[in-house]
């Protein structure tokens, strides 16, 4: 009887241990997907806040180039104060997005505006200073040499073309490495461009 009772004793303990055993194994496969899961939500919430905060950056560059002079120094300056920058220089949660990537171009309107048919290109030269595209503007406002439009893209640094920027992911559970960003394209009226009237040269 008693010898019953110890092989009954004895095969519990070994039951209760491939329990225990298959409910770490269960335990570990949950975690995965759960975290799977908790890191793909968040991957794809800040993919999303990276398509709406780098519209606003190129709206913030298109509105501060509109008003600004274009020589280098202050375009650097205007692509650093439109940034929401993490102080490093990147984007707030937006790696690898820096002031680098904002492309921004001087367009010119050509056409006929009588006919209503006019296109928007990129100033080859772009004028020597903001009072002779004023100048420029006001012998001809479809001159080509007439800065009419700000265009703030975002792409990747160097080159003339605009290379949309591939994405980098922050958590490794989730495989969005062929991911690209896209250029979030704002253009704006130019205005003063910086432009202050001189009452002495009439410009």
């Amino acid at each position: 009887m008693l010898e019953n009772n110890h092989l009954s004793v004895q095969r519990a303990g070994r039951l209760s241990k491939t329990q225990r055993g298959g409910a770490a194994v269960e335990f570990a496969l949950l975690v995965v997907i759960f975290l799977t899961l908790v890191f793909g939500i968040l991957e794809i919430a800040r993919l999303i806040y990276m398509l709406n905060a780098l519209q606003e950056v190129t709206r913030r560059a298109g509105m501060l180039a509109a008003n600004s002079n274009f020589d280098a120094s202050t375009l650097n300056t205007i692509r650093s104060a439109a940034l929401f920058s993490d102080g490093k220089g990147n984007l707030m949660f937006g790696a690898p997005v820096t002031a680098d990537h904002l492309k921004i171009d001087y367009l010119s309107i050509s056409g006929d505006p009588k006919s209503g048919v006019v296109t928007p290109q990129p100033i080859s030269s772009l004028p020597a200073s903001p009072a002779q595209n004023y100048a420029n503007c006001l012998a001809n406002p479809y001159d080509s040499g007439c800065i009419r439009l700000v265009r703030v893209r975002v792409c990747q640094p160097g080159g003339d073309d605009c290379t949309p920027v591939p994405y980098e992911m922050q958590f490794p559970f989730i495989d969005l490495s062929a991911l690209k960003l896209p250029r979030s394209e704002t253009i704006v009226p130019a205005n003063t461009l910086g432009y202050r009237f001189n009452s002495a040269t009439g410009l």
